[in-house]
């Protein structure tokens, strides 16, 4: 007899109803649970908005809604995404490429817990003995107080007794915890040739006339009119130096600080980061880090630093690669810490498998990469007892060398066996062959995707005829000539991080591919040794900062030509042409939308029915340029707007640079109007690579320029990279890809493996003599998997 089917065995799938996010297009599917889907096509097809932007989104946005509407209103509010239903959504965990704050008491060891666990072994175990956990924390300082407290008792009359408090904590009162402090240059903050009143404060923000400025020059602790090099002693003292003291300025209780000390609160103290391009800039310029001398960089007390465990103190463990400390605590034998010990070591070895091994807890959070702290993120899920959840994966194997790629899709594997639905947004040839379903987005970028194109197993994509199946089993020739060298940028004794005194010349005039596994030394050795000279253009992977009013027609200066040619053809001012200044609509701001942020529920846009979204005033529509008005412009994609820019009565040569530049990279398809916000990872970084190319540096150098490429994309990119070189530039990419290496002229490969077993040039060729070395059985991990992918 049949086992009657319970109802809530139907629910298998993840139903997906008219999804219009973005550039979607009505988009329905169903995704099945408990298995691997990978989410595949061309860059800006809408992978991204299907998976983050709505299966996710929506998710997220419904757990938030079980909380009390007390607790939402400290909760980021999230609008519905525009689709008419979901349906078999479960709880979704975001494992996405942000990259990790730059908070400078943030580490690895902090991120992962391993920290937290390792202080609390030492408080255990450690001799001597100086405390609990605390005062093995470089974020806790060691405070102590004593006085006198009254006491009121039952009858009415009090009693004073003396207490006394002590909190012993492991923090470095020099450097206050942060293992580095600084110089200042003087020279950078003022102008002493120059008086308070004439402007004689340099710094960015004080400006003669102004309150921060006035601050000082009507303290009364120096004069206002006299030039700063001719105050006295005392004088210089407290313009600079002075502690915080109560004065009253214009009648009002305050508190004066020198300049020094004002400046360090409210500037070094930020996220790097997120400081405006200027005052990072003079932040750069006018104070210089140095290791904190009383802690040798470490952070911690010399308390701290003298309790060990095996001869080892806890700066020397978080001073360890991570393989090697896992080695160490499992060689610890002490039964009455053995359930710590062993969480530890599982930790640790997780870190390991997720090809993490040559990273050390110290390590500041801030200096990893996307990949990298992808990867950190993904730690606590690997050890979670949750089942039947969503995972959400944004391109995993960002910053993987091939080699690592099938440890990481063991761990995607690991995570959808225990029960759990995992989505995959990935373009990797080697990720996409292990999926159990595949959605393949497109046909196009932009306005040209947002469509499913194929939907089914990964070995009817292969034969689909989409862009992702037909380059699906991609296999490059290698160019049948390289380029000669002009010269060489020569690096000697390059000892940066795990580097072993490396000492080797870069070609000059030639695409040169730094490669090698995560870990062996390829970005200490470029950043370190070449970034800063002159002449040297840098595109990195630091995301770059956008509100909801940024564009890329703001960020790339592209506005600018545009608003002047418009004001010119029509005899009005160019401000008038910004959504950000006198033309913008009055009742949105210019924005587009509306945008209803109460504290209880979700935020939500809505279209502004003044302007129909337009962002102008309608007399400012009224002016054209081309027939065309400056709303309609901004709605123009790159590649359409650089042919409108580049002819007939709205030609304007200045925008038709800059977007031919856009088109190069790569984002022909992207509206110049749409917010920064919208962009995926790898549209945002070609996007700065656009902004850099203008630049005249002879040497640019590129890290991991294919993140978020399609495969189709990367032969565009390959173009141009060329197209760099031939007009007389040295190209120097530092990258993973295998079509990327066998394009190059000139190979420096890394290795031969992570951290300590890195640090070392394995090879230095051209892609040729590097793959007949791999089949001649002179075998590198690079030249295995570019042997592989290369066709003989």
């Amino acid at each position: 007899m049949t086992k009657p089917t319970a109802a809530a065995d139907s629910h298998h799938h993840i139903r997906v109803h008219g999804a219009r996010e973005n550039n979607l297009r009505d988009v329905s599917l169903s995704i099945p649970k408990r298995r691997l889907t990978v989410f595949t096509g061309v860059s800006g097809s809408g992978k991204s908005s299907l998976v983050f932007g709505t299966i996710a989104a929506e998710s997220q946005r419904l757990i938030n809604e079980t909380y009390p509407a007390f607790v939402q209103g400290f909760m980021p509010s999230l609008g519905r995404p525009d689709v008419d239903v979901l349906e078999g959504l479960t709880t979704a965990i975001i494992v996405d490429q942000e990259r990790m704050g730059s908070n400078p008491r943030s580490t690895v060891g902090t991120a992962t817990d391993a920290n937290a666990m390792l202080r609390v072994l030492f408080s255990r175990i450690a001799t001597p003995h100086i405390g609990g956990p605390q005062a093995y924390s470089f974020n806790v300082a060691s405070v102590s107080g004593a006085g006198a407290v009254t006491f009121e008792q039952a009858d009415g009359s009090t009693k004073r007794e003396r207490r006394e408090f002590a909190v012993v904590g492991g923090m470095c009162s020099r450097c206050e915890g942060t293992g580095t402090v600084h110089d200042v240059d003087l020279t950078q903050l003022f102008d002493e040739s120059l008086s308070l009143d004439d402007g004689a404060i340099t710094v960015p923000g004080y400006k003669a006339g102004g309150w921060m400025v006035k601050y000082y020059s009507e303290s009364g602790l120096m004069p206002a009119d006299r030039p700063i090099r001719e105050f006295d002693a005392q004088q210089m003292s407290d313009f600079l130096w002075k502690e915080p003291t109560k004065m009253k300025f214009r009648g009002i209780n305050s508190t004066y600080e020198g300049l020094v000390p004002r400046i360090r609160k409210s500037m070094l103290t930020k996220d790097r980061e997120s400081m405006q391009p200027h005052i990072k800039e003079f932040v750069d310029r006018a104070f210089t880090y140095v290791a904190c001398p009383a802690c040798d960089g470490t952070r911690l007390s010399t308390a701290t630093r003298s309790s060990r465990i095996a001869g080892l103190s806890i700066a020397d463990a978080c001073a360890l690669e991570i393989a090697d400390l896992a080695e160490w605590v499992r060689g610890l034998e002490e039964p009455s810490v053995a359930p710590l010990l062993t969480g530890l070591a599982e930790l640790l070895d997780s870190l390991v498998r997720l090809g993490l091994g040559y990273l050390s807890l110290e390590r500041a959070s801030g200096s990893l990469s996307g990949g990298e702290a992808q990867r950190i993120k993904m730690v606590r899920q690997l050890g979670s007892p949750l089942t039947d959840v969503t995972y959400v994966f944004d391109e995993p194997t960002t910053g993987l060398h091939p080699h690592d790629i099938s440890r990481m899709n063991d761990l995607l594997l690991q995570l959808r066996d225990k029960g759990n639905t995992v989505l995959v947004v990935e373009h990797k040839p080697e990720t996409i062959a292990i999926a159990d379903h595949v959605v393949d987005l497109g046909p196009g970028p932009g306005t040209q995707g947002g469509e499913i194109v194929y939907e089914g197993t990964v070995t009817e994509l292969a034969g689909a005829d989409t862009p992702t199946g037909r380059h699906l089993h991609d296999r490059v020739r290698l160019k049948d000539e390289v380029r000669t060298a002009s010269g060489a940028w020569e690096i000697r004794g390059a000892d940066l991080n795990n580097l072993d005194d490396v000492d080797v010349d870069v070609p000059a005039g030639v695409l040169t591919v730094v490669t090698g596994v995560a870990g062996s030394g390829k970005s200490s050795l470029i950043h370190g040794s070449l970034t800063g000279r002159d002449g040297v253009v840098v595109v990195d992977q630091t995301a770059i900062r956008g509100s909801r009013r940024s564009n890329p027609a703001t960020y790339t200066g592209l506005l600018e030509p545009i608003r002047k040619a418009f004001a010119k053809a029509n005899g009005v001012k160019p401000a008038l042409f910004s959504p950000n200044s006198e033309g913008a609509c009055p009742t949105c701001k210019g924005a587009g939308v509306i945008y209803s942020d109460i504290p209880t529920m979700a935020g939500v846009a809505v279209t502004c029915e003044v302007c129909q979204g337009r962002r102008f005033q309608d007399e400012v529509l009224e002016y054209r340029l081309g027939e065309r008005s400056i709303a309609e412009v901004l709605l123009m994609s790159a590649a359409e707007a650089h042919a409108f820019f580049s002819e007939g009565d709205a030609k304007v040569p200045a925008a038709a640079r800059i977007l031919s530049r856009l088109v190069d990279v790569g984002l022909g398809y992207v509206t110049i109007g749409q917010p920064l916000t919208t962009l995926s990872g790898g549209e945002r970084q070609r996007l700065k690579l656009a902004v850099r190319m203008a630049g005249d540096g002879e040497v640019y150098v590129l890290d991991e320029p294919t993140t978020g490429l399609h495969l189709q994309d990367v032969e565009a990119m390959l173009a141009m990279l060329d197209r760099l070189v031939d007009s007389g530039k040295t190209v120097i990419v530092i990258e993973h890809h295998q079509a990327v290496m066998a394009h190059a002229d000139w190979l420096i490969d890394m290795g031969p493996g992570p951290g300590h077993d890195g640090g070392r040039v394995v090879f230095e060729g051209t892609p040729a003599a590097l793959i007949a070395r791999a089949r001649a059985g002179e075998r590198t991990l690079t030249g295995e998997h570019l042997a592989a992918y290369v066709s003989e």
